[in-house]
């Protein structure tokens, strides 16, 4: 049968990582604002305030602020019929906690939108994607109850302006980073689980929330989840191999239990008595996340891990995860991060037979670095084929395994900055952008092989996947 007759094909990108413009239309201040590029293979540095000596990324992106006319026809030339975007929170409600919006930034994206729209191309946009403004670092950010009530102005402002442009949403990107890089996923500097677990709870509290806010205004919004991808095999037979493989994946999973489900599973419970962790519950706050399960789940996809007796269970650092075992049985990408293209189809089971929700790829690429040659042409068949293997690992969890999904956004369309290192070098686009990791060049658009192979794969429905 292959892809259903409305499977929607695209991208995916972020507004940190793409649109440049750090403080032009009166944007204010996030937390990816004040993150270095990494520096000889160390971590991304978080400096909380400017500092003229450091560089960082996102002030210029790939300024898409300026070319999102153009980037977003290169993708209508590919054929998209979805992109999967986000809003810089900031470029919104500067410091995250005014209570009349930037009309300036809501302008920026009705632009967005409309150019989306003119070429048939349906936005899914995320509400918060790794960039929580600056400005909400005086209340201790998502540690702070104050915080849901700021996201909840914030999307009430969205989804009545956006109504009719916008019918599916994320709430938070790769919400269950909270425990692997806590900054990342919601300003939290710490390393303490008490802390970790505050900040997350207020965040499913206000994902909750704006699910019955979005049905509220319209019936028609379509409000989901999204997972950060972590699939674990276990390093090998031995049941303690087999304990600590199911361990490591309750330490992720327990966040798409809590937002597809209502409720905080009790294995989780049980880890907080243990550990003395406290939720800070208030009054008809369990009836709110019970009433506020979103109807759709996303998640990224890059890479699978190997776990065993000796993988610790806590996540320190801008690294994140570290399991400590490869496995052997798969080939790398050039940053080290497996190739696994059975592992779509295995997380594509796991979760909608955990769920039983429809579910949409919303991230899924592979970072390279590609060379320009003498005649302007990139020959990316590396990309070409990480993308045709798991394509076809999708094909057949909805062929065969019956897993209903809506949508496969590949990650990213045209090349932008690494969320993991800051770099420009680790390029995942079908569309080149002449710009390098400190922001020199003319950031001219070129089409790679890519490019032409997806807008094949897309007219065709899949079905140019088995012609090859």
């Amino acid at each position: 049968m292959g892809f259903p007759k409305d499977f929607m094909w695209g991208g995916a990108t972020a507004a940190n990582q793409c649109e440049g413009a750090y403080n032009i239309g009166g944007k204010g201040l996030s937390t990816a604002d004040v993150m270095t590029s990494s520096y000889n293979g160390e971590p991304r540095e978080i400096t909380n305030n400017i500092e003229d000596e450091k560089h960082y990324p996102s002030h210029h992106g790939v300024k898409h602020y300026l070319h999102y006319e153009e980037d977003i026809k290169l993708f209508a030339e590919m054929g998209f019929e979805c992109y999967r975007m986000s809003i810089a929170w900031t470029r919104i409600f500067p410091n995250g906690d005014e209570t009349i919006p930037n009309e300036k930034g809501l302008e920026f994206y009705d632009k967005v939108f409309d150019t989306c729209l003119k070429h048939n191309i349906e936005p899914i946009v995320t509400l918060s994607h790794f960039e929580t403004p600056l400005g909400l670092q005086k209340y201790g950010s998502w540690t702070n109850r104050k915080v849901v009530d700021f996201f909840m102005n914030y999307c009430d402002v969205l989804f009545r302006r956006y109504e009719k442009k916008v019918k599916y949403w994320i709430t938070f990107n790769e919400i269950n980073v909270m425990s692997t890089k806590p900054w990342m996923a919601g300003g939290v500097e710490s390393n303490d689980e008490q802390t970790r677990m505050t900040a997350a709870y207020h965040q499913f509290l206000a994902s909750a929330k704006a699910v019955q806010l979005a049905h509220q205004i319209n019936d028609n919004n379509q409000v989901g989840m999204m997972y950060n991808g972590h699939i674990a095999y276990p390093a090998s037979p031995d049941p303690l191999d087999v304990e600590r493989t199911t361990q490591f994946m309750q330490q992720m999973l327990f966040y798409s239990d809590v937002q597809c489900r209502g409720y905080y599973p009790n294995y989780k419970l049980k880890e907080f008595e243990r550990n003395g962790v406290e939720l800070p519950i208030k009054e008809n706050d369990l009836e709110i996340l019970k009433e506020g399960t979103v109807d759709f789940i996303s998640f990224s996809y890059y890479l699978s891990h190997v776990v065993g007796e000796g993988t610790p269970l806590t996540f320190v650092g801008l690294n994140g995860v570290k399991t400590g075992y490869k496995n052997p049985n798969l080939a790398t990408s050039e940053w080290g991060w497996s190739i696994d293209p059975n592992g779509l189809r295995y997380i594509l089971n796991l979760l909608y037979d955990r769920y039983q929700l429809p579910l949409m790829i919303v991230e899924n690429g592979l970072g390279a670095v590609d060379k320009v040659e003498k005649d302007g042409t990139i020959r990316d068949s590396y990309r070409i084929e990480y993308l045709k293997k798991h394509l076809l690992e999708l094909e057949k969890a909805i062929d065969i395994d019956g897993v209903p999904v809506i949508a496969y956004a590949m990650w990213g369309p045209f090349d932008i900055i690494s969320a993991s290192t800051g770099e420009m070098k680790k390029r995942y686009g079908f569309i080149y952008i002449d710009v390098d990791d400190y922001g020199d060049g003319s950031y001219k658009r070129l089409k790679k092989d890519s490019f032409y192979w997806y807008q094949k794969v897309i007219e065709s429905n899949g079905e140019y996947l088995k012609k090859e």
